[in-house]
């Protein structure tokens, strides 16, 4: 962890650095963002100039595309993570990049406390995350991972709706089981309950607790009104 300036807060901003950047997986984002964490600074070298000819800033780059999306998902400012490529030798380059992206964490103040965000909301949106990164490494991985020359057809590809769609059902729906079944392991709740809890539809719950209920997951118990684990 490094670079903590002070404002009206702390700001807390974690600089990953690993011999090579392919290595950086979505647990380290999203451990780091869960301890509290407000901003995740990640530089690589500069795409086709891989050390290890392995591809792994490409690897990083996909990565980093997934986890923007899941922040958004959940409510989170996505630019309080990003990556730069660089070459070592760009030290100036590098500082200029750091302090821009401290400004940006700055402003998007703390998280958790930012904006309004239910603190114990964002707790189970990460413990959920956190979760199901197992499976979604797999679907990244086989699914999701785009496979092109430059970042500008990566961002193409990550707005698109083609890839919309592959994340609603991949991974949109699977997480907010996961949240769900979180949320119930406390306590039971109402359908309402949840959906004021995770910014759900209560639509959305309700698809999601009948799909959970055929599977075994959950119960409605009639005399509270209320859906617990089965």
């Amino acid at each position: 962890m490094a670079g903590v300036s002070r404002l009206q807060y702390t700001t807390e901003i974690r600089l990953i650095r690993l011999m090579c950047s392919g290595r950086i997986d979505l647990a380290h984002v999203f451990r780091a963002f869960s301890n509290g964490i407000d901003g995740v600074f990640i530089g690589g070298c500069r795409l086709n100039e891989c050390n290890y000819i392995t591809h792994g800033n490409f690897h990083a780059l996909n990565m980093v595309f997934l986890s923007k999306k899941i922040m958004e998902h959940i409510g989170l400012n996505p630019e309080r993570l990003r990556i730069e490529f660089m070459s070592s030798g760009e030290g100036n380059l590098f500082a200029e990049v750091v302090d821009d992206f401290v400004q940006t964490v700055r402003d998007a103040g703390a998280i958790g406390t930012s904006k309004g965000i239910n603190k114990n909301a964002l707790k189970i949106n990460f413990n959920a995350i956190l979760n199901l990164i197992p499976y979604i490494r797999l679907v990244e991985s086989e699914r999701l991972r785009g496979h092109f020359a430059t970042l500008e057809d990566y961002k193409e590809f990550y707005a698109s709706e083609e890839f919309e769609k592959l994340f609603s059902v991949l991974i949109a729906d699977k997480l907010a089981i996961s949240q769900i079944m979180l949320l119930l392991k406390e306590k039971p709740l109402s359908t309402g309950e949840m959906s004021e809890i995770l910014g759900l539809s209560p639509s959305e719950i309700s698809k999601h607790l009948n799909s959970s209920s055929k599977q075994g997951l959950v119960k409605y118990e009639e005399g509270e009104k209320r859906f617990a684990l089965a």
